[in-house]
């Protein structure tokens, strides 16, 4: 016979403000099985956990269910006290009557009736629950980190510092992201580079860490502690084990005329390149679709010139294979993409241009040596216009609903850098608004208005016009003076907004984690786990996860190292017993399960079953394997014969609680 004690909280007032929580209790003490209803301020707190403790105890409870908030947030809190009180965790059920209930809901009556129902709904599940017990689980001391910017280096960094083995994984030819372009970093205005080449060196000379540059992940498999991951390593045509980044072959390639990446294509490079001086790995690449070699089998002077023999222009793409216990997302962000800003005329003018592309106009090591002169006809600019919040903070369908929160800052960089340089040069800054949250940015903005006079006007622009001698007309309103403006520049530069990297889909669709609706990846919770994603032994590091600064990016880099590290200090975890499980006589070996499977965790054998004729029969039957299976269910819904079904959420439960809400 059942024996179940409800608990409802009052979570301050966070549920009952909007919910009647003594009458959920009375209500549901009323259930079939219940022998214990209360209600308590505090459930979660440790005089609300004796509670239960306590009530385990004297009424001998067989269940326990818990109106309180999401079970994400206190599920383990509840199973812990009833393991604590000798009852198996599994036999706890949280029914969520805040998200679900009291914040969704202003009527009283309404959220009151619609706890109760949920409550109900907990119960007759639990009357169906069995306890269930966790397995043992192996951890892979080896840890991933996927994206070589600042954030991908920070974290592999204290990971090996910990004496963890890990990997990196970069798409491009070397690591460094996009500070590796930025000139100077805000709010101190030094030297991106010096900053950033110590970490890369570092990086490539600890012996616990692995740099596959140009190289991508092909495929990712398995569970927390023990993933399985494939990674694509490109062609670079050149070998790096031979290959000393003496740039002779880059000096004598004959094409000379490709556009440079890493300059934003405001120059060219040749067909064999190395990024930048300092790059990591200081190795050439040679580029496929510009490579008379590789394109029509005539040239070779790379090969001629290279004295280290290092040149191979047969070699293919690889595929290595590799297990780790722990991923780390650090896939960075790119500016979002202009052609649809015909307004700003950004691809009918050369001197409107990007921010990113005055970092590289700026710096010491872009196409002009570090004087700021303008692309058209390399003319010295004396007035330059700033356009804030470009595709930032967007209704229509161009742009993105958020603010991208780095390009007040880095504009107000931009201008002093120029006014402090070229004091002939007038600024002007157009902004909706100027949000500086950082420590030491207001006043860093404050400067570039006070002391070097920087002309920020709140308006927008709302017209880009080409002219034909030169200059061009900037159209564009100034809200606090009531007027219409209309400014001959030299040059415009357009703060445009960032987005995720466009591998972050694809890669979060491999890793079975969530994203929110701009392919930012979803923390677990907002508050109380900011760098693990909701999928366990996946963990978060930088922009990936939404608009950051460099501080920040940092700061969240080595936060998702130490998480990291607590898992990887671990030699096996607890696994979740809520897996699928397969009805052998009722499956008809079709395969619909194993096709859905994210995990690979279902297989098929071959089975002897004796008849009823005392003969036997060999039947294909699904079998799962529990140490790989994450309980997503999945494999219950696609199953059409009805074998399939999951610890813990069975569909005998599902039905349950669907009948308990519809009586």
């Amino acid at each position: 016979m059942q024996r179940i004690g409800v608990f409802v909280c009052h979570c301050g007032t966070n549920i009952a403000a909007t919910v009647d929580v003594k009458a959920v209790a009375e209500a549901l003490g009323h259930e079939p099985g219940v022998v214990i209803s209360q209600d308590y301020q505090y459930m979660c707190s440790e005089s609300g956990q004796q509670l239960v403790k306590n009530a385990i105890k004297e009424q001998k409870l067989t269940g326990v269910v818990v109106c309180s908030c999401s079970p994400r947030m206190h599920e383990n809190t509840f199973r812990k006290a009833a393991a604590s009180a000798g009852l198996n965790p599994y036999l706890v059920e949280i029914a969520n009557i805040r998200e679900q209930c009291s914040w969704i809901h202003k009527d009283i009556a309404t959220a009151t009736d619609k706890a109760i129902i949920l409550g109900k709904a907990a119960v007759a599940k639990v009357h169906l629950n069995t306890p269930l017990n966790s397995m043992e689980s192996p951890v892979v001391k080896r840890a991933l980190v996927i994206g070589g910017g600042i954030a991908g280096i920070q974290t592999a960094l204290d990971i090996a510092e910990a004496g963890f083995e890990v990997d990196i994984v970069e798409k491009q030819p070397t690591i460094g992201g996009k500070m590796a372009q930025i000139d100077k970093t805000f709010p101190t205005l030094d030297c991106a580079a010096c900053i950033l080449t110590p970490k890369m060196v570092e990086a490539s000379q600890n012996e616990k860490i692995t740099i596959h540059s140009f190289s991508e992940v092909e495929d990712v498999k398995g569970f927390v502690g023990n993933f399985t991951v494939k990674i694509k390593k490109k062609a670079r045509y050149v070998d790096e084990t031979k290959c000393t980044g003496c740039g002779l072959c880059t000096e004598k390639c004959p094409m000379k005329k490709v556009p440079n990446e890493f300059n934003m294509g405001l120059d060219n490079r040749s067909a064999v390149y190395i990024p930048f001086a300092q790059a990591v790995p200081k190795v050439a690449t040679i580029d496929p679709n510009y490579c008379m070699m590789l394109k029509t089998g005539k040239c070779g002077v790379c090969s001629k010139v290279c004295s280290a023999g290092a040149i191979d222009y047969k070699q293919k793409d690889t595929i290595i294979e590799q297990k780790y216990g722990a991923i780390v997302v650090a896939t960075g962000f790119n500016p979002i993409n202009l052609d649809k800003y015909d307004e700003f005329a950004y691809n009918q003018c050369p001197d409107v241009v990007t921010s990113l592309e005055l970092e590289r106009l700026m710096n010491a090591a872009g196409p002009n040596g570090g004087t700021l002169l303008r692309p058209s006809d390399k003319s010295h600019p004396h007035t330059i216009v700033f356009v804030q919040c470009v595709g930032s903070r967007c209704d229509d369908e161009k742009g993105k609903p958020y603010c991208s929160k780095i390009c007040c800052m880095y504009t107000a960089k931009h201008a002093m850098l120029i006014r402090e340089k070229y004091p002939d040069t007038e600024v002007y800054v157009f902004y909706i608004d100027v949000r500086t949250p950082g420590k030491n940015f207001d006043e860093f903005y404050r400067r570039a208005v006070e002391q070097y006079n920087v002309h920020y006007i709140k308006g927008m622009v709302g017209k880009v016009t080409p002219k034909s001698d030169g200059k061009i007309d900037v159209q564009a309103s100034d809200l606090l003076a009531n007027e219409q403006l209309h400014i001959d520049a030299d040059m415009v530069v357009l703060a445009a907004a960032i987005e995720p990297d466009k591998t972050a889909r694809p890669l979060a669709t491999m890793l079975t984690t969530q994203m929110d609706t701009n392919d930012f990846f979803t923390e677990a919770h907002p508050k109380l786990r900011p760098v693990e994603s909701a999928t366990a032994g996946i963990f978060l590091s930088g922009a990936c996860q939404g608009p950051k600064d460099i501080p920040e990016t940092v700061a969240q880099g080595s936060a998702a190292a130490a998480k990291a590290i607590g898992l990887l200090c671990k030699n096996s975890i607890t696994c979740n017993p809520c897996v699928a499980h397969s009805n052998e006589l009722m499956c008809n070996g079709c395969s619909s399960c194993e096709k859905v499977c994210p995990y690979g965790a279902i297989t098929y054998i071959d089975k002897e079953f004796r008849m009823p004729d005392r003969t036997t029969k060999i039947r294909r039957v699904a079998s799962v394997n529990p140490a790989v299976c994450q309980g997503c269910g999945a494999c219950t819904v696609a199953c059409p014969s009805g074998a399939m079904d999951l610890s813990g959420f069975s569909n005998s439960q599902i039905m349950a609680e669907v009948d308990a809400i519809c009586k």
